[in-house]
């Protein structure tokens, strides 16, 4: 298994760093300092003197290119353009959005107010589902270049083929690497039969972590995910509990977003094949991550035989989801 190395990058971001970063940009901090729940970047709350906070959000080195965080902004800058309500990163003196200051790349946008939408209310459903329709309408106008698209070899075959060779303990290896085969060979036969999939671009972690409600609507924040999807990517994960249920609240969500943007309902059949792959590329995420001390330190139940052995479980309880008929509607 591998271990943690005891230095990383972003021990730098020291509250001096991030105060020094924010000024770099003509701005005055007033000491100030809130970090927030982000591990793949570090994002943080910086008081401003005489104005509102700003949040400072530092990227995570070796991830994305310059292009693919710029592709980015441009989608979130497009939709705010839109009067969407998304956060979109804030503009310098020189139009630039995507700033450098000793080694980190970083941006700043506003700080807003909110708390997590209630997914068991039909109506915040609906509210979703007419943002959702808003963006992929504009997401569909043109297509990420620099940005991936979600399929099943980069959050599927990789996401196994690394989690294999660096990560599962041997007592489970065996077990995990027959199950994977199984899985990725349902998932990619569900993909050939589906077809030519029509790829947007989309938020591509569509929770309720990632909108703040207020004034009675949504307001998408956290785009770094965003990348060429199905459509169904961004509405999947808005569903829980029994078959009738999630039609209940697909039957809302859907009433919003073809008020603006025509769902294709043949996507119904890619929900379980994106689980899947959401599952798979979890763990690898953790995985990877595992040499930053904030994962040990935030999800201290990975990495252990007993994590192994449920996440087994909840694989093959998900290959038998996959020989279900797909959610009818």
């Amino acid at each position: 298994m591998v271990s943690t190395s005891k230095n990383h990058p972003f021990d730098k971001l020291t509250p001096d760093f991030i105060m020094d970063a924010v000024e770099s940009q003509g701005y005055h901090c007033d000491c100030r300092i809130l970090t927030l729940n982000s591990y793949e970047n570090r994002v943080y709350q910086v008081g401003i003197e005489d104005r509102q906070p700003l949040i400072a959000k530092f990227y995570r080195p070796k991830r994305w290119s310059d292009a693919q965080i710029l592709e980015e902004h441009d989608f979130t800058l497009e939709l705010a353009q839109h009067e969407l309500p998304v956060i979109a990163p804030l503009r310098n003196a020189d139009k630039k959005t995507l700033h450098q200051y000793k080694g980190f790349r970083f941006s700043l946008s506003v700080c807003q107010g909110g708390h997590s939408p209630e997914l068991d209310n039909l109506e915040h459903l609906l509210v979703i589902g007419r943002l959702l329709g808003r963006i992929h309408l504009i997401g569909a106008g043109k297509p990420f270049r620099k940005r991936p698209v979600l399929n099943s070899h980069n959050f599927g075959h990789e996401c196994v083929a690394f989690i294999t060779e660096n990560f599962i303990p041997v007592e489970y290896r065996e077990s995990y690497q027959t199950l994977t085969r199984d899985l990725l060979q349902q998932i990619d036969e569900r993909f050939s039969r589906f077809g030519a999939i029509s790829h947007i671009r989309v938020h591509g972690d569509c929770h309720n972590g990632n909108m703040l409600w207020r004034d009675d609507a949504p307001h998408f924040v956290d785009f770094d995910d965003a990348r060429m999807a199905p459509a169904i990517q961004d509405l999947w994960m808005l569903l829980s509990g029994p078959e009738d249920q999630q039609r209940r609240q697909l039957d809302k969500i859907l009433t919003g977003y073809e008020q603006f943007f025509d769902f294709n309902l043949a996507e119904l059949q890619l929900i379980e094949p994106l689980r899947t792959l959401r599952m798979l590329h979890y763990s690898a995420w953790l995985a990877k991550r595992w040499d930053d001390p904030a994962f040990p330190r935030t999800f201290p139940w990975f990495n252990s035989m007993q994590y192994w052995g449920e996440h087994i479980l909840e694989l093959r309880e998900q290959l038998a989801a996959l020989q279900e008929p797909p959610l009818q509607f």
